[in-house]
């Protein structure tokens, strides 16, 4: 590798773990802000914090490494600028496009990494953390017990005025575990233990009564008083998976499942136009029979059966869609750091800017409008507006034209905005008549 290229990709590694661990940090600080009020709920000790923030970092990444490709490479070519370097080369009859091979490689490099992990890294986490998510709501149950609301728990619904430090106050409490019936529990007050290192919740209830219907006897109804009873909910938490096994949503599939689950939906859909197909043909065969009560049920009986094959068929439809648009969409995002890298070094070069701020400010706007673009193309591919690899890859094509208009404008030494010259005339906007040194200018 000559020194220039190998010099040009050194720049950037520094800019690039900053601009990473900038982003990731913004990206972890607001994840903070959406879990707080659960771990604060929930009591949730430091392990279990720790596990849920480090099962969050991987989606972080997949967003902040795009970026913070674009944040070094705007900072880096602005400060060439910035330093005259860019300046040197030109003078010595060098191309500075023809110093970027190393840069593409190590970008090359990186867009297979980041598809590895968007496939299978990322989605075994996300699983991993919808378990988690969920044994957290069963980690402390007492809390989910909202006051003036029906709160389910496994086979009770518990209803209270008032829930204070775990202390209920009238509570109701439909129990279904013994009958078809339920059976009715209200008490003036109650106490929520949690027992079983939150595997089991035990409410104790005081100054009761308990309402029951005797099956076996139509019309009889017992109530009982009590002073203490006690209700045991059981086996909370038991068969959470944290494992590979479990149903699992597009996002928490790996390549293979997702690959799997399309040719499966693909299969689904086959059989289901056949279905529906054949049920067309029957009631056309139908239609040819004298009119009676019998053609009538059977008439009925196959549109039923119709409309319901083509309600599966259109719910297989939508979910084979949204497969698809997950399987793109890691590959998009993922070959968005090379888009990104060929918009970056133009930007940095025609702001001439070694500002951090400044490549932030610009990265920040550019990665929103792709997000949203990409968000945006998501919804359209749902509702089947656009096909599931066009939408997910419309932006990145878009971006990947605006880059080649970027290297045209770059190379022909157009400027996209001069920020020191914009700087230096609003600090001497006061002076109208001064004119601003050429090392400003230039």
């Amino acid at each position: 590798m000559k020194i220039l290229p190998r010099y040009i990709l050194k720049e950037h590694l520094s800019p690039f773990f900053l601009s990473l661990l900038v982003v990731t940090f913004v990206l972890f600080i607001d994840r903070a802000i959406d879990l707080m009020n659960t771990i604060i709920e929930k009591k949730l000790d430091i392990g279990t914090v720790l596990q849920l923030f480090g099962l969050s970092l991987p989606y972080m990444l997949s967003l902040s490494i795009p970026m913070a490709v674009l944040v070094a490479t705007i900072l880096t070519f602005g400060k060439l600028t910035v330093d005259r370097e860019t300046i040197a080369m030109k003078a010595s009859g060098i191309n500075i496009y023809s110093l970027l091979g190393p840069l593409f490689i190590a970008a090359i490099l990186l867009t297979g990494l980041m598809v590895y992990f968007n496939h299978y890294f990322l989605p075994n986490t996300n699983h991993k953390l919808k378990n988690l998510t969920v044994k957290i709501a069963y980690c402390r149950p007492m809390t989910i017990i909202k006051p003036k609301e029906f709160t389910t728990i496994s086979d009770y619904t518990i209803y209270t005025e008032e829930n204070l430090n775990d202390e209920l106050k009238n509570v109701l409490v439909y129990d279904r575990t013994q009958a078809n019936f339920p059976r009715i529990i209200t008490a003036q007050k109650g106490r929520v233990i949690q027992m079983d290192k939150g595997n089991s919740l035990q409410v104790i209830l005081l100054n009761g009564e308990m309402h029951n219907t005797n099956e076996q006897e139509k019309g009889k109804y017992q109530v009982t008083k009590f002073e203490t009873f006690t209700v045991n909910i059981r086996d909370l938490t038991t068969g959470m998976d944290f494992g590979e096994s479990g149903y699992r949503s597009d996002r928490e599939m790996t390549y293979n499942q997702l690959v799997t689950s399309i040719k499966d939906r693909k299969q689904e859909l086959i059989n289901q136009k056949l279905e529906i197909t054949n049920l067309q043909k029957k009631l056309e065969e139908l239609q040819k029979q004298p009119d009676d009560y019998a053609k009538s049920v059977e008439t009925r009986r196959l549109s039923i059966m119709k409309s319901m094959s083509e309600d599966q068929y259109r719910e297989i439809l939508e979910n084979l869609r949204s497969l698809q648009v997950e399987y793109h969409k890691k590959f998009a995002l993922a070959f968005a750091i090379i888009i990104f890298i060929m918009m970056g070094v133009p930007i940095g070069l025609m702001t001439r800017s070694s500002g951090i701020g400044m490549a932030f400010s610009v990265s920040s706007v550019i990665f929103l409008v792709y997000y949203i673009a990409l968000t945006g193309g998501e919804q359209l591919a749902d509702r089947a507006l656009l096909s599931p690899f066009l939408s997910m890859w419309i932006t990145n094509i878009v971006f990947f034209i605006i880059g080649l208009v970027l290297i045209h404008l770059s190379i022909h030494e157009k400027q996209l905005i001069n920020l020191n010259l914009l700087q230096w005339k609003l600090s001497h906007r006061k002076a109208k008549l001064e004119e601003a040194p050429d090392e400003i200018i230039h």
